[in-house]
């Protein structure tokens, strides 16, 4: 039989969810300096075992695909029947808490554990995936990247942790290059949809009293470092009318962002992640100043014009305080709105759970963002205690957590009923 939409909702085993939250969270924790699962690391490893174990306890099928990304999967009685994926990453920070892409992973797992115990027959196969190295120990979310069949031979040129330390590391695992470039590529045509349930890591939830964020896209981002040139002089004997202080070209840029942010783009972020003074001494005026900038928007459109206007605040700044300026682009990356039919679906596997809910941004990069490249995809945000994310006090309330699931199964099974059509 195929679960009626109009029907009780079928929800998980919340007894099993909760326990099996709880292990999970201990794989890699390291008390008060949080959760220590890097891509690949040994705690990271044994996390990924122990996902197969539950699946293997369960009756499922498991597999592991030439990016490492793994997989617990419920076939559909038609082999050429499409997938519905569901599933984020086990990978963390380094000192990060045990929620982030962990909930996603475990909440796909109990999905698929629970329509197999309800002897669903769904006319998709149903895949729960932890998707490798989300959080970029070596290229952010590699294994999406690879799956989506988009990852290129420049992007693992230059990975964060070095290329040897990645090379080595894939070598361990017993994976390639090769492999990553060409054998973990899907078919959009065999993917249904994708869904990812994930913390909000920001307060906005918490802070309206609703229960689940209906993700309407996340923000792509452009990343700039910004060089002003002035002169460097003894701070005791040239008077302040005199001088060409690169450093004030940085502070004004710093106050007119979050002014241009206030004013003109309300929906988006920017932030200064770094500012250097040269020579960075008490006694002498900074002759260089160097600012990391990121900007972010929903909207493609959007982001290039708070880049420009960025651009130019930096220019003015320069022109104002006598100094010379150069501009880097360090990357872009583009916005990536979600599928309405996935947001459908999500919304209305609230409302049929009679829990609030409203649409909502991600400012955060996701594995989803890479997926809806390819296939139909949506986000389910549940509520971040005080906003906290990537720091051991992460946190949320178990019965949030098990909401998220349980909208995370209508909606599925809502997709899957639609790919009948």
């Amino acid at each position: 039989m195929f679960a009626d939409s109009s029907s009780t909702p079928l929800t998980i085993n919340d007894e099993r969810f909760a326990a099996d939250l709880q292990a999970l969270g201990q794989i890699g924790w390291a008390g008060a300096d949080g959760m220590q699962r890097t891509s690949f690391s040994a705690a990271h490893i044994e996390a990924r075992r122990w996902l197969f174990d539950r699946a293997t306890d369960a009756g499922l099928d498991t597999r592991v695909d030439s990016a490492g990304n793994h997989s617990v999967v419920l076939p559909a009685a038609d082999p050429d029947a499409p997938t519905v994926l569901l599933g984020s990453h086990l990978d963390s920070v380094p000192s990060g808490g045990r929620l982030d892409g962990a909930l996603g992973v475990l909440a796909a797992l109990e999905v698929v554990r629970s329509v197999k115990d309800a002897g669903l027959r769904l006319p998709v196969t149903l895949e729960a995936v932890d998707l490798t190295d989300e959080e970029g120990t070596f290229v952010g979310t590699l294994g999406s990247w690879a799956l989506a069949g988009q990852l290129t031979p420049g992007m693992l040129r230059t990975p964060r942790s070095g290329r040897e330390a990645m090379l080595d590391a894939l070598r361990r695992q017993g994976l390639s290059e090769e492999g990553l470039l060409s054998g973990a590529r899907r078919d959009p045509a065999t993917i249904a949809a994708f869904l990812e349930l994930h913390i909000e890591q920001g307060p906005v939830l918490e802070r309206i009293g609703t229960q689940i964020g209906i993700v309407t896209g996340i923000r792509g981002n452009a990343s700039f470092q910004i060089t002003f040139h002035g002169a460097a002089r003894h701070a005791g004997t040239t008077p302040m009318e005199d001088r060409r202080d690169a450093g004030l070209g940085a502070a004004e840029l710093i106050l007119g962002v979050r002014d241009l942010i206030t004013r003109e783009f309300p929906d988006c972020v920017a932030n200064v992640g770094e500012v250097r003074l040269h020579p960075g001494a008490f006694n002498v005026v900074p002759e260089l100043a160097r600012v990391s900038l990121e900007v972010r928007s929903l909207h493609d459109g959007e982001l290039d014009a708070l880049s420009d206007a960025a651009r130019e605040l930096a220019a003015q700044s320069a022109e104002r305080w006598g100094l010379g300026l150069e501009i880097d682009a360090v990357g872009r990356w583009a916005p990536s709105p979600t599928d309405e039919r996935a947001r459908r679906a999500i919304a209305g596997a609230a409302h049929r759970l009679g829990l609030s809910a409203i649409e909502m941004p991600s400012g955060a990069g996701h594995d989803a963002q890479v997926m809806a490249r390819i296939t139909t995809a949506g986000m389910v945000f549940v509520p971040s205690r005080e906003g906290i994310s990537h720091h051991p006090d992460e946190d949320t309330d178990l019965q949030d957590c098990i909401n998220g699931t349980n909208v995370l199964l209508g909606a599925a099974l809502e997709l899957a009923a639609e790919s009948r059509h």
